[in-house]
């Protein structure tokens, strides 16, 4: 079973997205959705699309400054849980404390102030390898904690300049998290030596993204706190990448 299709990973991501934070560390997907939104700073803002998006909080957070916002994920629980919090304004999950143990939780549209941002997302399931030919023409495109979850990451890096504008922004986060489950190993881009030197995926995207792209900052830290139950979370560090095609 694709475990981003059962109720334990819909509440956890609900709660990653929409619920309270932990141990002084920032609400991760709404942090990235502001530091696009700093790198498009004087830029045009008229479509962005949101690849990975879960259940859609960074893409609802950049419909406060873009004419439109995309959110596309391959999970069909986390797109129907989003365009559900888009139509309702409002959704309930099962926050776990321990086994059989919760409450029930509800967050709003209206009291994170994204109510007036929600119409102009939508969200639709998807497979950010083999994405639509509609995907097009994006002035920003954000890929969070994707690039380590896909079965070809460089055939996406590789296509991904022809769904951008000429001039757009790709912004890619990531803890880098390579997994055979989900990246056979024949596929990773890094994470392993090369000519007997450590070739990281960053090293990985900058190879496979310099035909098209400039790199328009250095790589930042963005950690985030994922509530398993009461006593147990994941503390992970992102690194976020920017780039500007070029060509």
């Amino acid at each position: 079973m694709n475990v981003y299709e059962t109720d334990e990973l819909l509440s956890q991501y609900l709660d990653f997205h929409f619920g309270e934070t932990h141990f002084g560390v920032g609400n991760y997907p709404a942090r990235c959705a502001r530091i696009c939104q700093e790198l498009m700073t004087g830029r045009d803002k008229f479509r962005a699309l949101d690849l990975g998006c879960a259940v859609g909080r960074t893409a609802f957070e950049l419909g406060r400054v873009f004419d439109e916002v995309v959110g596309v994920d391959l999970s069909s629980r986390f797109v129907e849980a989003a365009a559900s919090l888009k139509q309702d304004g409002a959704i309930d999950f099962f926050r776990r404390d321990q086994g059989e143990l919760g409450e029930r939780v509800t967050v709003s549209l209206e009291t994170l102030d994204l109510a007036r941002a929600a119409k102009k997302v939508s969200f639709a399931t998807g497979d950010a390898c083999q994405l639509a030919d509609e995907h097009r023409d994006y002035d920003l495109i954000f890929a969070g904690n994707l690039i380590d979850r896909l079965q070809e990451p460089a055939a996406f890096l590789r296509d991904i300049h022809t769904r951008l504008s000429a001039d757009g922004t790709l912004v890619i986060s990531s803890p880098y998290t390579l997994l055979e489950d989900f990246t056979p190993r024949a596929n990773w881009i890094g994470g392993f030596q090369h000519n007997g030197q450590p070739r990281t995926v960053l090293d990985g995207m900058r190879e496979l993204l310099s035909d098209h792209f400039e790199e328009i900052q250095p790589p930042q830290d963005v950690p985030f706190v994922i509530r398993e139950t009461r006593r147990k979370f994941q503390h992970t560090i992102a690194e976020l990448s920017a780039w500007r095609r070029i060509r």
